[in-house]
């Protein structure tokens, strides 16, 4: 990576900062700090939630996966699109009718306060793991770019590279500083800056990457069945699978939960998730085919490492350090928003309940950054720790396929019906996480089954989703059939959805801060884009076209911002 891509990247982490700090002040409350006051845009809501689940790991893993495999890494992320269509058809617009401040405060109002502790802690655990891996993720990026010299105190001596550690430091230190300043005001802001420039980055290496294919370089033998959207792991049964745990995912866990809270009204929940649907039944193709090529091309790279590798390929000066920064930016999206989930949770439901009943919404905000700071703590320590765990993709699979479901089915099951209770929800995690143990690891002991652990060997994928996915939906379909009439906590819940009413709009009507934040900051992207152009010799067709998108871009959101406020519908 050279000089100007290094100053590239530096000026980019200091924007995000800038970004962050810009909107400290505006968490005076709690509900600012964690629900954004409940007056986020839908459209800043939806694209946020796109970023909250995309990460460097998107790279690391799917990029790998679609480098080794080919096009079923198109296929298998594509589902995602169709679970978070279902989300805006059946749950986003509950959510925000329940007029909870947090998920949190929903689980304890449907299923008690046991319900609240089983599920901060065992989700907790399970975020800081899978947000520890992006953050691994990123930084396995960075340091694959960064030779240093023998004797330079950041060097690691075993690949000649820049210190993982210090990479995992650096990345961690600057989310968390930004979103313990901003709270969730600062998360969405910077999800929407991230997401226009990651997609820019993207769309500006897949040309460049055609355009070298089509130079006469030697094409790599690629592996059979490299085009088609299944695979021996990856059935049409796991796609099947996989929409059925990220709607359990999309539509109850926290992070997203939150996104359809804090906008303000039910339509616009629903909205967000028809917006992060679409935009996942679209994008794939489109992040997933810089590392198709690239396979094209070398055959010999590290899975982990080929998206960047493929971009350091094509990119002229200074764009890789963009690029750099592109994945920067969806890890932190990632991280950022479990952060600020997670120190609401502790803020309002064991802060305020059990230590200070009274205190004050200052001291609420000072104990969420508090909480934000040390839990992105225990994310940096997990992501020093991913590769003794196995490997991101491995770690991602397993989270993804065998624990969310559990988790995150008796939330959705809850929000419809009222005839669970939280024996339902306590059996669903249990009794799935004792068949994942048995599944992982007791197969081959006195109670495991030869055939079966053939199978299960054979279709590690499967197994995940069965467990993960098909098992909770027949637990809570048993406890559901056992009770006849509602759970009483049912009948108080729907008494708050009973009189749910949109959240009125501030005395300046529609908010078109985010307008202009978006304006001002690829303005500046987009100059320093242009600027580029000094640098290069090759490659400034392609520079003129970039800079000049995000510089149209930066005006059509400029001209939203000077609208009159209005009256919010």
């Amino acid at each position: 990576m050279a000089l100007i891509d290094c100053i590239v990247l530096a000026l980019y982490l200091i924007g995000t900062l800038a970004v962050g700090l810009h909107y400290a002040g505006r968490n005076q409350r709690s509900q600012d700090m964690f629900a954004a006051g409940g007056q986020s845009p839908w459209w800043v809501s939806g694209l946020s939630s796109f970023m909250t689940l995309k990460s460097a790991g998107t790279f690391v893993v799917w990029g790998g996966l679609a480098y080794r495999e080919g096009v079923v890494a198109i296929a298998i992320t594509t589902c995602i699109g169709v679970s978070a269509i279902l989300v805006g058809l059946f749950v986003a617009g509950q959510w925000r009718r329940t007029g909870v401040t947090t998920p949190a405060e929903f689980v304890e109002l449907r299923f008690g306060r046991a319900a609240v502790q089983l599920y901060t802690w065992a989700m907790m655990a399970v975020r800081i793991v899978s947000t520890g891996v992006a953050l691994y993720a990123v930084a396995v990026m960075l340091v694959a770019l960064v030779p240093l010299e023998p004797g330079h105190p950041l060097r690691d001596p075993a690949s000649g590279h820049l210190s993982l550690a210090f990479a995992i430091f650096l990345f961690g230190a600057i989310v968390v500083a930004y979103t313990v300043a901003g709270g969730l005001w600062a998360v969405l802001m910077t999800d929407v800056l991230q997401f226009i420039v990651l997609q820019l980055a993207v769309l500006f290496v897949i040309p460049l990457l055609w355009l070298k294919l089509g130079s006469g370089a030697p094409l790599a033998p690629l592996p059979p069945n490299f085009f088609s959207p299944t695979s021996d792991q990856y059935t049409w049964w796991f796609m099947a699978g996989w929409v059925g745990v990220h709607f359990f995912l999309i539509g109850a866990e926290w992070a997203f939960a939150q996104r359809y809270i804090c906008v303000p009204s039910d339509t616009d929940a629903k909205k967000s998730a028809y917006l992060f649907g679409g935009l996942y039944l679209i994008s794939p193709a489109l992040w997933l085919t810089p590392p198709i090529l690239f396979r094209m091309l070398q055959a010999d790279a590290d899975p982990e490492q080929a998206y960047i590798l493929a971009s350091k390929l094509v990119l002229p000066a200074g764009m890789l350090g963009l690029m750099m920064a592109a994945m920067f930016s969806a890890t932190a999206s990632a991280i950022s928003g479990q952060i600020n989930v997670f120190a609401g949770v502790l803020t309002e439901q064991f802060y305020r309940r059990v230590f200070r009943p009274g205190a004050s919404e200052r001291n609420l905000v000072a104990a969420g950054r508090w909480f934000a700071l040390l839990i992105g703590a225990a994310l940096v320590a997990v992501a020093l720790l991913v590769p003794v765990m196995g490997g991101a993709e491995r770690i991602v699979l397993t989270l993804t396929g065998m624990l969310f479901g559990p988790l995150m089915a008796p939330t959705i099951w809850g929000l419809l019906s009222g005839r669970i209770g939280m024996a339902a929800v306590t059996a669903s995690a249990g009794l799935v996480f004792l068949a994942g143990l048995w599944v992982k690891f007791g197969l081959d002991g006195p109670l495991g089954s030869p055939v079966l652990a053939a199978w299960v060997q054979a279709n590690p994928r499967i197994a995940d989703v069965l467990v993960g996915a098909v098992l909770p939906v027949a637990i809570l379909t048993v406890a559901h059939l056992l009770r006849r009439t509602p759970q009483p906590a049912w009948r108080a819940l729907q008494a708050r959805v009973d009189a749910y009413a949109p959240t009125p709009p501030d005395e300046h009507g529609v908010d078109h801060a985010p307008a202009k934040v978006v304006a001002i900051s690829l303005g500046a992207s987009g100059l320093l884009t242009l600027a580029l152009l000094a640098f290069n010799r090759d490659g400034r067709g392609a520079l003129l076209v970039f800079g000049l998108s995000m510089l149209a871009i930066a005006w059509m959101a400029w001209r939203v911002s000077r609208r009159r406020p209005g009256p919010a519908n």
